[in-house]
């Protein structure tokens, strides 16, 4: 092929791809007038969304609608890519009747904050808290809509404040987030062999323990109540290293002394979505549940049977301290569906009557990615 012959064909490609990016924006710019005729229809029924409210936001809509688009998505461009593209499109159009507030776990740069952009998008006022307590007393009183909180690590476990959180706290999940954790060690110092403190959240030291007992092994571990805190600390000193994301690296411009430090490859947090509404069935849902036993032999196994019997698929189970007596647990437990699907509904009406203590923390869409 001639140069010209080839130069015609990249001007006629570049031609239809701008002919795409005005379909585009014409679409994009239709639904978002849509989304502001919504708006306009809620506020004549009484129904305009209010500060602290939240009711706008609809997360079994959003969850379905999601699930559709990754249903549908044949390529070349991932699941994970179409699904944020088109969250983007949907928190930027949400946001024309009223932008979301959701509290995250502070300060800048966490994974908390990234978990919050993964699951609304962008255009939502995020409020940097100092500790999880925080953000569920934020929630509380109505200064957030949301709140994200970890509860969990592929590697490490649980986030046990948070579990506790929930014994005492009327908010209810709705919804999970599952985020790719890849640990980068942060630093102002030229190489390794200047850094003589390493920083981070305790889970994080955790995650990173045999690449530092490796390459670090004599520095000090500094635990501190966030990875965007370590950094912010560590943006002021000259020997000291931080472990955060990439995010952490541009947000307080520090360098990338080692990439991908976790020695778990496939090391992953799960975030819950914490706020004051029940969510609507989507038919791919989890419902999480808090319970207590009665002190007596067989009470634990009298509680989980109705799950096996009833064919309902309990994925996780958790203990933790109650605070009520010494040697009294608390049970943490996850299953697949529903409180509104019959099935679920039956088992746990069963498993109340045999539980001491029994709340519903909440059902909400499974995450689809």
């Amino acid at each position: 092929m001639t140069v010209s012959g080839e130069s015609d064909r990249l001007k006629q490609a570049r031609q239809r791809i701008d002919g795409i990016d005005e379909q585009l924006q014409r679409l994009i710019s239709e639904r978002a007038g849509i989304a502001l005729e919504i708006g306009r229809i809620k506020e004549e029924a009484g129904q305009s969304p209010q500060a602290g409210n939240g009711d706008h936001y609809r997360p079994s809509r959003e969850a379905e609608v999601l699930r559709r688009i990754i249903e549908r998505n044949d390529g070349p461009l991932s699941d994970e890519t179409i699904a944020r593209l088109i969250r983007e499109i949907m928190s930027a159009c949400l946001a024309l009747e009223s932008p979301l507030s959701v509290a995250y776990l502070g300060p800048e740069g966490t994974y908390t904050q990234a978990a919050v952009y993964k699951h609304f998008g962008h255009a939502v006022n995020a409020h940097s808290m100092g500790a999880i307590d925080e953000i569920f007393r934020e929630v509380e009183a109505g200064n957030a809509d949301y709140g994200v909180v970890p509860v969990e690590n592929s590697t490490e476990g649980v986030v046990s404040h948070t579990l506790d959180l929930f014994a005492v706290s009327p908010l209810k999940i709705s919804g999970e987030v599952t985020l790719p954790v890849h640990h980068h060690l942060l630093s102002n110092a030229p190489d390794l062999a200047q850094v003589k403190r390493v920083v981070a959240h305790s889970q994080s030291l955790a995650q990173c323990r045999k690449w530092l007992d490796s390459n670090l092994p004599n520095a000090v571990r500094v635990s501190v109540s966030s990875n965007g805190e370590a950094a912010r600390i560590v943006k002021n000193e000259q020997d000291s290293a931080a472990i955060a994301g990439r995010a952490a690296s541009e947000l307080y411009d520090l360098g990338i002394l080692a990439k991908n430090i976790e020695d778990d490859p496939n090391n992953t947090t799960r975030f819950l979505i914490i706020g004051r509404q029940s969510v609507p069935s989507t038919g791919h849902d989890m419902t999480s549940l808090l319970l207590s036993v009665h002190n007596r032999p067989g009470a634990l196994y009298d509680l989980l049977a109705p799950f096996a019997a009833s064919g309902v698929n309990l994925c996780r189970i958790e203990s933790r301290p109650s605070r009520r007596g010494t040697w009294d647990y608390n049970f943490f437990i996850d299953i697949v569906g529903h409180v509104e699907d019959g099935q679920v509904r039956e088992v746990l009406d069963k498993i109340k009557q045999e539980a001491a203590f029994f709340k519903v923390l909440g059902s909400y869409p499974k995450a689809a990615l």
